[in-house]
């Protein structure tokens, strides 16, 4: 049972500083453009055409 006392609210903590690093996430803008990294991966950019 005194496992028990440090655990959980070494859990606790975990699981409210994972919390607040997704809220700085979503304040900071990292989620805006979903769909940008997904069609940025297929762009080729040194593409040169032979002549």
């Amino acid at each position: 049972m005194t496992g028990l006392t440090i655990l959980i609210p070494i859990a606790l903590l975990m699981g409210a500083f994972g919390l607040a690093v997704f809220f700085w996430a979503m304040r900071d803008g990292q989620f805006e453009d979903m769909d940008g990294a997904a069609n940025r991966i297929l762009i080729d950019e040194d593409y040169e055409p032979r002549p």
